[in-house]
């Protein structure tokens, strides 16, 4: 769980960077592309849960 905090800290901290600079966000910039990337992960995660069982 510390990860993902360590994570999320580190996301805010380069998106803030980006928007400073003024460079574009490098991450999807739609809830679409962000859809999509969860859609991956789950499907990815989903095909592991059953490997194992």
């Amino acid at each position: 769980m510390l990860s993902a905090l360590y994570s999320l800290i580190t996301g805010i901290g380069v998106g803030l960077l980006f928007a400073a600079l003024k460079f574009p966000i490098p991450a999807p910039n739609h809830i679409n592309g962000v859809l999509g990337i969860l859609g991956i992960f789950l499907g990815y995660w989903i095909i592991g849960y059953f490997r194992k069982g």
